[in-house]
């Protein structure tokens, strides 16, 4: 089986609860076509480098994932057909990092410096 970080971008104008309830029925199909979700980060609403669909925000999620190749081309196909997704990237990487990403280490760098 190899790993794979799977970011996935949704509309903004979806609720933080609507996308973490979508993140985890994204798990839950995962795990039932034979593979393993090895952690999830909500990244919350972020600006977009470039408008998408004339949005100019979007919902960032992470999946870490433990599947063999072709599990995740079924998942990158229901991503087309739903119409909350805006984008999707699937990148295989050799190990997991078991630290945060490091949008959530500036995350909770920036609430530190704002409470001194």
């Amino acid at each position: 089986m190899a790993l794979y970080e799977h970011v996935v971008l949704t509309r903004p104008d979806i609720s933080s609860t609507q996308v973490e309830e979508f993140m985890q029925t994204l798990a839950s199909k995962i795990e039932n076509l034979g593979a393993t979700v090895e952690g999830a980060e909500y990244w919350g609403l972020r600006n977009l480098a470039y408008r998408m669909n004339k949005n100019r925000k979007a919902h960032y999620s992470l999946l870490k994932v433990n599947s063999e190749p072709g599990l995740l081309h079924e998942i990158e196909r229901q991503h087309r057909i739903n119409e909350d997704v805006l984008r999707y990237m699937t990148i295989a990487v050799e190990e997991f990092n078991e630290e945060p990403s490091a949008i959530l280490k500036k995350r909770e760098e920036r609430k530190r410096r704002d409470r001194n």
